[in-house]
């Protein structure tokens, strides 16, 4: 008994330790030595910009404002909303733009993937470009976003987001974003990143893959364009702009329901598939199933210092440290996140918690393919 505990002791802080800490290290030194930088040139596709949108009367006027001020020629650009059968005015407020060359496809309810997968299939760009209602592009955006397809390798590109508070919260969602972009831009470097978003990506068209509508394409799409033979890259200068959440517990919630995707994918994705690679294959253990895992793995060191204590200093003060942890953590709440160097912490327990209730929503519930408005801007 006391030797499973040991072993789940040290696997458990081999694990975390790996992926919060040595593998954003080697990512970023393997990037130096040996980068694989993609080609990038000047070249105008012709694209079909789609905007996925449910109930999104608040934001969507200018959003598509901001579509059709995008530095792109008009005749090599067409932009559809394709809206999962909206209840409210989105419908009435795109039509206001059919005469500038909007178009609206009006689908059943059945889930944002779902939404996407029609709109491509009713169109006709060589590349298929996405981004979310509430998120504005600069001007440049998809120009840049375009310009690594011109490696016949890259299969997908994803732009930079910036969160943006749009006011005084708790959350400390822009702090971790930062940190993601940054060790994306690194993987893509040494291969491939392992993530996307919704805010801003564009897919080569003959690239684009089907899913189950439960999956989404933030997670599923990178490992699938390497699957298939292509790189999945992050091109920092597509720029947009997004507002997060303003406080922390809205976070925890947004965050629950992610995960919950998160963990159908690693059950049932096939994302391990050792056809990717060597490479490509350890960024996905490292960047994606440990880091989702972290909260279970956080668990079960928890409970092995609690009964290994007694057995030596190191399992005591490893011990400690949680506790201590935790403690720093109740305070932060405690003071409604006033003590600014404690909100990163409580923003990274209730992340890793989050991870251990999606996991249980996931085996209690499953996963729905519908979809609900995120906050933020979306009010």
């Amino acid at each position: 008994m006391i030797l499973l505990l040991q072993l789940v002791f040290w696997v458990s802080l081999a694990a975390l330790v790996w992926t919060h800490v040595g593998y954003p290290l080697a990512v970023w030194l393997l990037a130096r030595v040996r980068p694989r930088p993609v080609r990038r040139e000047r070249i105008l596709p012709s694209v079909s910009l789609i905007v996925p949108a449910y109930n999104e009367e608040a934001v969507i006027e200018r959003k598509l404002e901001n579509a059709l001020a995008l530095d792109y020629p008009p005749d090599r650009l067409e932009i559809v909303v394709t809206s999962d059968d909206s209840r409210d005015a989105t419908h009435d407020i795109t039509a206001r733009f059919a005469s500038r060359g909007v178009r609206l496809i009006h689908c059943e309810r059945g889930g944002k993937v779902a939404a996407q997968d029609r709109a491509v299939r009713e169109t006709t760009g060589e590349i298929v470009a996405f981004g979310d209602a509430n998120v504005l592009w600069e001007p440049q955006s998809l120009r840049e976003l375009v310009a690594p397809f011109a490696d016949p390798e890259v299969g997908m590109t994803c732009g930079q987001v910036r969160l943006v508070n749009p006011a005084a919260g708790t959350n400390q969602e822009g702090v971790y974003w930062r940190y993601e972009m940054w060790l994306r831009e690194r993987e893509s470097l040494v291969h491939s990143m392992t993530g996307s978003n919704g805010a801003i990506y564009a897919v080569r068209r003959e690239a684009y893959r089907e899913v189950d509508p439960r999956f989404g394409h933030d997670l599923s799409f990178p490992y699938l364009m390497v699957q298939n033979g292509y790189r999945a890259v992050y091109e920092p200068n597509a720029r947009a702009t997004e507002s997060m959440t303003t406080d922390i517990e809205d976070e925890f919630q947004r965050k629950v329901r992610m995960f919950e995707h998160a963990w159908l994918m690693l059950f049932r994705g096939r994302m391990f598939r050792l056809r990717v690679g060597p490479v490509y294959w350890i960024e996905l253990v490292s960047h994606r199933l440990l880091r989702y895992w972290s909260g279970p793995l956080h668990v079960a060191f928890l409970a092995s210092s609690v009964l290994l204590a007694g057995r030596g200093t190191f399992y005591a003060v490893a011990l400690g440290v949680q506790l201590a942890g935790l403690a720093l953590v109740a305070l932060s709440i405690a003071a409604r996140g006033r003590i600014r160097p404690l909100r990163i912490l409580h923003y990274y327990l209730l992340v890793t918690l989050a991870t251990v209730i999606a996991l249980a929503g996931y085996l209690r519930r499953g996963v729905p393919a519908t979809w609900d408005k995120a906050a933020g801007t979306r009010l």
